[in-house]
């Protein structure tokens, strides 16, 4: 099989010890569901818990165990599991009402699947099964986080507590950039990368400058109280048209006290950190405080432009960027073709990694990716000068 890709620089051990220690952050999780947790609300932005942790088995299966050389898919370990956990296949819809297994043989599947991908590992390891075997690993990760964005909309206990930079300030200090071509994508012999990052291209960057930091909690506070949710001119024709069909006045996660802003982190109420990142806003709510700013949102070459100079902070929340996802010239989807290409001309382009994001998916060429209206995600922004 010819996945055209860099050949894995782990080795059969490293990666099964890998896959074991992503798989007992799942398990963290699991264990905070509430009992009535395991399919959950039906709502548009959640999976039943119930069917992502299949889902998250069924899809190692599918690409460490089932995948052959010349193409073609075996069958799997578990009757009908396509028609269960195929999330290509599955609207999104009927995922509540399948006749999903229950914990107890979810984790009968998931032991015989460990089982045979560390067996494989040991015994048939190729360049290509390694890179399976990866995909796999940050495909967990992502469900991971998924999990975490969902505890913290549904307001669940998490397994653990967040710590959260709080020394940001309220007026943030600002890097200038020069004029420059810069480098987007990624080429071979990189170790793993996605196909959105397919291939190693140069863009013109224009001078502008830029913050050196996400906008705090105080900052979007003041937008706020500045009457920012209701002021025309601040919001994008399509930001205006989002938030008056959801009638949003202020944060999803905020609510107004005697003694000022307070915020939900997960189950706990807390006063707000004036310090502290901005999370939890979309997109249409960060281009809006950044016009209010008389600012804008940065171009994903600006914020990779800025990730080369000293001063420049990143990895406390997801950011923004001003881009529609889209395919790089060349783009090409990869064996999992799902991943990327749907989701183009769709989702916004988002850079940096959160605070639940696992540190093997910060990195500054990362392309994470979700629909504008989206508030669930650990996201934030930074602005850069019109």
């Amino acid at each position: 099989m010819n996945l055209h890709r860099p050949v894995s620089g782990s080795t059969p051990e490293q990666l099964i010890a890998s896959l074991m220690q992503v798989r007992e952050q799942l398990h963290a999780l699991v264990a905070c569901l509430p009992e009535d947790g395991w399919l959950g609300p039906r709502d548009p932005i959640l999976n039943p818990p119930l069917w992502e942790l299949g889902h998250i088995i069924w899809f190692q299966e599918r690409w460490c165990l089932r995948t052959q050389a010349d193409g073609r898919v075996a069958d799997s370990l578990l009757p009908d599991a396509d028609a269960l956990y195929d999330s290509s296949s599955v609207p999104h819809d009927t995922r509540w009402d399948l006749a999903l297994l229950p914990p107890a043989a979810l984790d009968a599947y998931a032991n015989r699947v460990t089982a045979a991908v560390t067996a494989r590992l040991r015994g048939a390891f190729t360049p290509a099964l390694a890179y399976l075997a990866e995909l796999c690993l940050y495909h967990e990760l992502m469900h991971i986080e998924a999990w975490w964005m969902a505890f913290q909309y549904l307001g669940y206990a998490p397994p653990a507590a967040l710590t959260l930079p709080d020394a940001l300030p309220l007026l943030a200090s600002r890097l200038a950039l020069a004029e420059a071509d810069v480098t987007l994508g990624s080429g071979t012999g990189e170790g793993f990368i996605f196909d959105n990052e397919k291939w190693r291209h140069t863009v013109r960057v224009p001078a502008c400058d830029i913050d050196t930091s996400l906008v705090s909690e105080a900052a979007f506070a003041a937008f706020v109280d500045a009457g920012g949710y209701q002021l025309r001119t601040a919001w994008s024709q399509a930001g205006w048209d989002w938030r008056t069909a959801s009638g949003a006045t202020q944060p999803v996660y905020w609510r107004k006290s005697d003694v000022g802003w307070q915020v939900r982190r997960f189950d706990q109420w807390s006063p707000l950190l004036a310090g502290t990142p901005m999370l939890h806003v979309n997109c249409f709510e960060a281009e809006a405080c950044a016009a209010w700013l008389g600012r804008r949102l940065p171009s994903a070459a600006e914020w990779q432009h800025a990730t080369g100079i000293d001063g420049f902070d990143w990895g406390a929340g997801w950011e923004w960027t001003r881009d529609a996802f889209a395919p790089y010239p060349g783009f090409e989807p990869d064996p999992y073709r799902d991943y990327s290409q749907p989701w183009f001309h769709t989702h916004q382009e988002l850079r940096g990694g959160g605070p639940v994001t696992d540190a093997r998916l910060k990195r500054c060429g990362f392309r994470n990716f979700y629909l504008p209206q989206r508030r669930d995600a650990f996201a934030g922004f930074r602005t850069a000068s019109t």
